[in-house]
């Protein structure tokens, strides 16, 4: 039997019905917070590492529930005509490619030196939105091409999400506000829908790998599925200022989170 099928087929995990549920609300809270901002790994990789599951499965299982808030956000996104997918086909398909490839060399390297540089680039979309208040109100200039873009910032980050993951929602919106010009409200709607591409093909190879746990990732991915509209929605209601604040605070939280591995 294929590796995936095995995992599949394997019973859920012996957690407590509480730690059930705090994952499940853990999941939604991370989804809401994806939707706007990003980071939301943040909140659920450190829980599912404190459930025990092993570190490789955590990220595979982070990855399918990931889908949940990004599918359902990017869809409200689309239905709403804040994204035109014919225009994205070639960030998408090379979004996928990337992370495809990411996800498959995070099985073959060592990704340390990525987390020694990431608060870094981190703090610097932080002091970016805090310091430039004006920027992403209106679109602007457009600096590169749609497929120069896509071969480049789409591709580019869909590997780096495929091979490490945290803060790629943040990326992809900076991406589209500095290369394209986009306004804060159009660049998030368009970052999730990559997003959601990256998750997707780095959920494929992880389950190739054997490395998702889906019980527990599919009652996750629910939580994040209901999580994930309900950020949108406030995304597009709620405008570029919440967008900015939250993009701001959820950069340093992440900087927090990672600069504790180092002490």
């Amino acid at each position: 039997m294929p590796p995936f099928l095995t995992h599949f087929a394997q019973p859920l995990m012996e957690l407590g019905f509480d730690l059930i549920a705090l994952l499940f609300i853990a999941a939604l809270v991370a989804g809401f917070i994806d939707a706007i901002a990003g980071g939301g790994g943040l909140i659920t990789i450190p829980l599912l590492l404190s459930a025990g599951i092993p570190p490789a499965m955590a990220l595979g299982t982070n990855k399918l529930q990931a889908c949940g808030g990004s599918f359902s956000a990017a869809l409200y996104f689309i239905r709403k005509k804040a994204v035109n997918l014919q225009d994205m086909w070639l960030m998408i398909l090379l979004t996928f490619v990337g992370a495809c490839g990411g996800a498959y060399l995070v099985q073959q390297i060592d990704v340390n030196a990525l987390k020694i540089a990431l608060p870094f680039l981190v703090m610097a979309i932080g002091l970016y939105f805090l310091f430039s208040p004006s920027i992403g109100e209106e679109d602007r200039r457009q600096r590169l091409s749609y497929p120069l873009f896509a071969c480049s910032a789409a591709m580019g980050i869909g590997f780096y999400d495929g091979l490490f993951g945290p803060a790629t929602g943040s990326f992809l919106t900076l991406a589209f506000v500095l290369l394209l010009g986009f306004n804060l409200t159009k660049s998030i709607a368009h970052a999730k829908v990559l997003n959601f591409t990256s998750n997707i093909a780095s959920l494929l190879i992880f389950t190739l790998g054997g490395a998702i746990l889906w019980k527990v990732g599919l009652i996750m991915l629910v939580g994040q599925a209901i999580g994930g509209t309900l950020g949108a929605k406030v995304a597009l209601t709620k405008g570029q200022k919440l967008i900015r604040r939250c993009i701001v605070v959820m950069s340093f939280i992440m900087i927090g989170k990672m600069l504790q591995g180092y002490f």
